[in-house]
């Protein structure tokens, strides 16, 4: 069973959309954590670690993405994990998605996708991990 765990960094306080997200990937057949508001990047990476999880699904609709996501990336590659697949939804301007998927993001999903979407992106790249 794919394991996912749906993040929600910073102080941004609207998890609506992450936890569609999460019910979907449940439906699916996947096994979902997801972490609640306000994680702090080390308390994201330490979850992921405790749960043994394929993937790390991150939502931000802050803005804060900039700075919170590669460090999120570094503290992942600093404990080994360079395995995990990582998502990341939410408002990312255009101009920022390169830079996201410099620091080792695999796709970023904006508004509106749709999740069957998401949910096949994650079997395809996972099982090919």
């Amino acid at each position: 069973m794919i394991r996912v765990l749906v993040a929600k960094p910073g102080l941004d306080g609207h998890d609506r959309g992450a936890k569609v997200i999460a019910r979907a990937l449940r439906d699916a057949g996947m096994e979902v954590i997801y972490t609640g508001l306000h994680q702090t990047p080390d308390q994201i990476v330490e979850a992921a670690l405790s749960e043994d999880v394929d993937v790390l699904a991150i939502s931000i609709l802050s803005g804060a993405h900039p700075t919170l996501v590669p460090r999120i990336m570094r503290l992942l590659h600093d404990n080994g994990m360079n395995d995990i697949l990582v998502l990341l939804g939410g408002i990312i301007p255009e101009d920022d998605v390169p830079a996201m998927l410099g620091c080792g993001v695999k796709h970023v999903f904006g508004p509106g996708t749709d999740t069957n979407e998401i949910v096949e992106y994650i079997r395809k790249n996972v099982g090919e991990r």
